[in-house]
């Protein structure tokens, strides 16, 4: 089999898999029991907090876990929302975000707040220009994801952050890092709101981390212990791999990003074969994400192909079950480059082996089927 799907979600390393297995067994005493289980419990997910904030750098306090990605952008895009109503109306976003946003902002329309769309250029990076010009006395909060995941175009947030504050002192940046984190070196630091999920680090499914900068006030959109933004126990074991997955990822980042540039210069390279291809990624891209117009093939056609072979790729982002990239889109403004394309999803742990064999698989079909168009 190989997998090239990365962005979609990553297999659970079997170190991390392990650590769950350990805690679900030895410490399923409940965090918050007064009893000696509940504090051998307690003590292990304090231990788990404690590895998180240094490894992101930040404070214990500054973060909390959610069931994931998705939770996680509804909790700092509403409930900084509501809290800062009264300041202003507006929100802004960038037209390659991921279609959780798009959901949670088609919600606040209903509820009376107006959603503003910033561009981005041909190579995928916000246009600043743009930006400045749509950063008002009421925009109350901007959204730009760290990492677009259908295309990898990657955003100086530091930047945007910059111009975003020299329009408007008080306006609150959220990111989603979830296709940043453990891929590329980040600070959190440089927003306010940052959502993280484990899914895509190689730990488990069903947990995510939100940060949120001290000061920083968010109205629950859960309710059950009046002093908790995110009610509920603990789910230890999910906690704890997170935990694991978080510092294995983040390990030797730089390392495993070169090795990743390398299998991606050798698609791109084979790629150039065919004159009808076109490569989406830009130079702002990181290498885990590589795009591609067939132009003259169908997707979906192509994808269920190469699974024949048990080669495994996507045409965009797994949730949006096969429409056509809007990033793509919004880069080119092309019906046709937007309506082909196929995301090829880059791992560290991904072995030469896999490249060669994604190649000759890709060739097989590529050619089988572009005699069938013409």
């Amino acid at each position: 089999m190989v997998y090239l799907d990365y962005s979609a979600t990553t297999p659970v390393l079997p170190e991390v898999l392990d650590s769950y297995n350990k805690v679900t067994e030895e410490y399923f005493g409940n965090p918050n029991s007064l009893h000696s289980l509940g504090v051998k419990a307690h003590e292990l997910l304090e231990s788990a907090n404690k590895q998180v904030s240094e490894l992101l750098n930040i404070k214990e306090d500054e973060f909390f876990y959610t069931s994931g990605a998705t939770e996680s952008n509804n909790l700092a895009i509403i409930g900084a929302a509501l809290t800062y109503k009264r300041y202003g109306n507006r929100i802004l976003v960038s037209t390659m975000e991921h279609p959780s946003i798009y959901g949670i902002c088609k919600h606040l329309e209903k509820l009376g707040f107006i959603i503003d769309y910033v561009n981005v250029t041909n190579e995928g990076v916000i246009d600043f220009d743009d930006l400045k010009n749509k950063v008002t006395k009421d925009t109350i909060l901007v959204s730009i994801c760290a990492v677009n995941s259908e295309v990898g175009a990657r955003q100086p947030l530091k930047t945007v952050r910059q111009v975003i504050r020299k329009n408007n002192e008080n306006c609150i940046l959220h990111s989603d890092m979830t296709q940043a984190i453990g891929k590329v070196n980040i600070n959190v630091n440089d927003v306010d709101l940052a959502t993280i999920s484990s899914h895509k680090i190689y730990g488990p499914k069903g947990i995510g981390l939100l940060y949120k900068t001290r000061g920083l006030v968010l109205t629950p959109l859960l309710y059950g212990h009046d002093d908790y933004l995110v009610p509920g126990t603990p789910p230890l074991p999910l906690i704890v791999s997170f935990a694991k997955a978080l510092r294995l990822a983040l390990k030797d980042i730089n390392k495993k990003e070169e090795t990743v540039k390398k299998y991606y210069d050798k698609i791109v390279e084979h790629m150039g074969n065919y004159p009808r291809i076109v490569i989406n990624s830009s130079k702002y891209c990181i290498p885990h994400i590589l795009n591609i117009s067939l132009m003259d093939i169908k997707p979906e056609t192509f994808i269920h192909a190469l699974e024949k072979d048990e080669v495994y790729v996507s045409s965009n982002t797994a949730c949006s079950k096969g429409k056509k990239s809007e990033s793509v889109y919004q880069m080119t403004h092309d019906d046709k480059r937007s309506e082909t394309t196929i995301r090829i999803s880059i791992s560290p742990y991904t072995m030469p082996s896999e490249i060669t064999e994604f190649l000759e698989s890709f060739d097989k079909h590529y050619n089988e089927l572009i005699k069938l168009s013409e």
